[in-house]
Parts: structure tokens; C-alpha cells; sequence
């Protein structure tokens, strides 16, 4: 079962954090790998440890909040292998602030950086699988997408992350009928580049273990079975889906 042989996958935001490790996942189960990102070097940093597992892997640089880029990066990825199998939007970022201090600005940066893009990336990529009636889209949005919090004040986030879980519903319904289906990932929380700083703070990391059930953050890695199963031709049925992986915040 899950084997990615001759797939081709697609992973925006692949230059750190969880993109980074589900490209490493995929290639563990022989996915070819366009790895999407604006830091080129750390692209082909990662592209040369996965191809030594020997699988194809293309870096393409692309700002994924630039809608006329990301179709370049989908005309050349289409031209390399000509077809995507697999879609993953993993890229992402935010400004954090509350409803009463959020300027415009971050607002409106957090909303095309997490939600925005998506639909570009979505749009682009979604229109190569169409061709070739088969598609698996994943979206990564947040278990914040879900729920509120009382730890930090991200109106926004939470804001674009449920617009990216509902999303994934809309274009589920829409798309199925060229055998695409479309699921999301709602993660916890997992120690990235981005996140590092709060979660290592000893506040933050109490205010975990009274809400987590399983009392820990989220490990390298824990992600990739969760993602690997949703793109994969066993859940050729599973659409529509909203998968938290939070080690039970969303449970209580």
C-alpha cells in the first residue's frame, strides 16, 4: 500500500518546517518531488538530499501570493513531468494580533499568505490534474481553523485557516467530478521555524500541556502518514475531509 512510485508531488512552503519533512516522507515512498518555495537555495539544498533516495526532484522558486508566478511555476512543472498527481499547499505565514489592535496590513497580509494563495495554487495546479482526470489536493490549514484560543491573540490566522478548512469543502464538491478529490490537515502544535520562538517559551509550553491531551508538541515527521494517506490511491473515496493531527486539543 502507499506506493508513490512514478507520482508526481507537489509541495508549496517545501523549503522548511512541515513542508520540508512531508517531502522527505513522500520520497521515502517514492514520490518524484517539485518542491515549492522563494528561498531557491535551500530548494536545491533539499532537492540533492532527496534525490540521493533516488527519486526526481525539481526546486522552483515561486512566491506563491504572486498568482502570475505561481502559474509559471505550474507551466514548468507541467512541461518537466507533464502531469501533477498530488497538490499539497503548505506555504503560509502570519502576523499576529487581536481584533482590536490588527492593523490592515497584517490583516491583509495573513489573509493572502494563508488563504489567497491557496486558491492561486489550487487554480493552477488543479486545472494540469483536470486534463488527466486524477488529482489529490491536500491543504494544511491549522487546527486554529477550527477553534479559538486563549494563548495569543491571532485573529487573523484563525480567520484564514477557516476559510482554507472550508475551502477544502468547496472545492472537494466542485472537483470530483474529474476524480480530484480535496482533503485538508489541521496540525497542532509542531516546532517550526515560524513557531519556534512561542512554543519554546515556558508560558506557552504550560499553556500546552493543560490543553493537549497528549501533553507534547507535535514531532518531526508526525504529519507525513496523515498526508501520505490522503494523497494516496487507497483513499480514493476519502474527500471532503478535515483531519486535525493535535494531539486532541480539537477533542476537548
Amino acid at each position: 500500500m502507499f506506493n508513490f512510485k512514478n507520482r508526481v508531488v507537489v509541495i508549496s512552503g517545501a523549503s522548511s518546517g512541515l513542508g520540508a519533512q512531508m517531502a522527505k516522507g513522500f520520497a521515502e515512498q517514492g514520490a518524484d518531488l517539485v518542491l515549492m518555495a522563494r528561498r531557491l537555495d535551500r530548494l536545491e539544498t533539499l532537492a540533492g538530499e532527496l534525490s540521493a533516495m533516488g527519486v526526481k526532484c525539481l526546486p522552483v522558486k515561486c512566491d506563491v501570493t504572486d498568482s502570475a508566478m505561481v502559474d509559471d511555476a505550474a507551466a514548468a512543472v507541467e512541461k518537466e513531468f507533464g502531469k501533477v498527481d498530488v497538490l499539497i499547499n503548505c506555504a503560509g505565514s502570519a502576523k499576529n494580533a487581536g481584533v482590536i489592535d490588527m492593523t490592515d496590513e497584517e490583516w491583509d497580509f495573513t489573509m493572502t499568505t494563508d488563504l489567497t494563495s491557496v486558491f492561486y495554487v489550487t487554480r493552477a495546479f488543479a486545472k494540469i490534474m483536470k486534463k488527466a482526470g486524477y488529482g489529490r489536493i491536500i491543504n494544511i490549514a491549522s487546527m486554529y481553523g477550527l477553534v479559538g484560543n486563549t494563548a495569543i491573540d491571532t485573529v487573523a490566522y484563525h480567520a484564514s485557516k477557516g476559510g482554507v478548512v472550508n475551502m477544502t469543502r468547496a472545492v472537494a464538491a466542485e472537483l470530483a467530478k474529474y476524480n480530484i478529490t480535496c482533503n485538508a490537515i489541521c496540525p497542532g502544535y509542531f516546532a517550526t521555524e515560524l513557531t519556534e520562538a512561542v512554543l519554546s517559551t515556558d508560558e506557552f509550553t504550560a499553556y500546552m500541556k493543560a490543553t493537549v491531551p497528549l501533553g507534547r508538541y507535535g514531532n518531526s515527521g508526525e504529519l507525513n502518514a496523515g498526508a501520505i494517506f490522503l494523497a494516496s490511491e487507497e483513499a480514493s473515496y476519502v474527500t471532503g475531509v478535515i483531519l486535525p493531527i493535535d494531539g486532541g486539543y480539537t477533542a476537548v
